[in-house]
C-alpha cells in the first residue's frame, strides 16, 4: 500500500480529566488521507480519551494536535466540525424521540442550506437510513442507531470521522452492521479513527493500527501486522480479541 498523506497528527499528547492526573502521557499517531486507523488496548489505556483529545472534549496539556499542519489543539467542538472533523461518541449518540430526517437535519445545523444535497449523499451510502427517515429514532435497533449517528456525523462531509466504540453493547450480527458500515464509509473517501474494544475485528478492516497501554504508544503496525504480531497476539488480542 503506499504511504498516506498524513492528514491529522498528534505529538506526544499529554492529556486528562482531573488536575495533576494525565491518562495520555505522551500519545503518537497519524492519520492519512482517505485512511482507517484502529486504535486498540485494555481497558483504562487512555483509548477513548485520545478520540475525546483530538475532538477539544479533554485539554490537551502538552503535545500538538495538527490537520494539515494546522494547529487544531484544544479548539472547541464546534470549531472541529466546521474545519472538517466529525465525531461519534460512544453513549447517547442519537436523539431518540427524534425522527432519523430529524437526527440528520441536526447534524448539517451548521449549514442548513446543503441539506438535501448532504442528505442524498448519506442515504447513498446508508439507503436504510431514507427508508426511514419518519421513523422515531428510539424504535431502532442497536445496529441502525449506530448507523444513524454515524450518518448524521457524516451530514457535514467531513474529512475526518472519530468513532469512540462503535460495536460496543451490540449483539453479534448489529456488530457485522457496524464494521462494514465503518469500512464503507473509510472506502468512500472519509479518513476514520476508530477506537474498539474487539480488538481482532477492528484490525482485520483497519489500514493501520495502534496499541495504547497505559496511556502510551505499544505497538503501531499495518492492521495484519499487528493481527499476527506474536507480542500483539500475546499481550492483547487474547483478550481484546475474543468476539468474532
Amino acid at each position: 500500500m503506499p504511504e498516506k498523506i498524513p492528514l491529522l497528527v498528534a505529538e506526544e499528547v499529554v492529556a486528562g480529566y482531573l488536575p495533576g492526573v494525565d491518562i495520555l502521557t505522551g500519545v503518537s499517531m497519524t492519520l492519512g488521507e482517505g485512511e482507517l486507523v484502529g486504535i486498540i488496548g485494555p481497558n483504562g489505556a487512555g483509548k477513548s480519551t485520545l478520540v475525546k483529545a483530538l475532538f477539544g472534549l479533554v485539554k490537551v496539556r502538552s503535545g500538538l494536535v495538527t490537520l494539515r499542519g494546522e494547529d487544531i489543539s484544544n479548539l472547541p467542538a464546534h470549531e472541529l466540525v466546521a474545519r472538517g472533523v466529525g465525531y461519534v461518541p460512544q453513549l447517547r449518540n442519537v436523539f431518540g424521540t427524534l425522527t432519523v430526517e430529524e437526527n440528520l437535519r441536526m447534524g448539517l445545523y451548521l449549514r442548513p442550506e446543503a441539506w438535501a444535497e448532504r442528505f442524498s449523499a448519506v442515504t447513498a451510502l446508508f439507503p436504510l437510513l431514507e427508508e426511514r427517515r419518519g421513523q422515531r429514532a428510539g424504535l431502532l435497533s442497536g445496529g441502525e442507531r449506530q448507523m444513524l449517528a454515524m450518518g448524521r456525523a457524516l451530514m457535514m462531509d467531513p474529512t475526518v470521522l472519530l468513532l469512540d466504540e462503535p460495536s460496543a453493547g451490540l449483539s453479534p450480527s448489529n456488530q457485522d452492521m457496524v464494521f462494514e458500515t465503518v469500512r464503507a464509509i473509510a472506502d468512500s473517501g472519509v479518513s476514520v479513527i476508530m477506537v474498539e474494544q474487539n480488538a481482532r475485528r477492528c484490525l482485520l478492516i483497519s489500514d493501520r493500527g495502534y496499541v495504547l497501554d497505559q496511556g502510551r504508544n505499544a505497538h503501531t503496525g499495518t492492521g495484519a501486522d499487528l493481527l499476527h504480531d506474536p507480542k500483539v497476539v500475546g499481550l492483547y488480542l487474547g483478550t481484546l480479541g475474543r468476539a468474532q
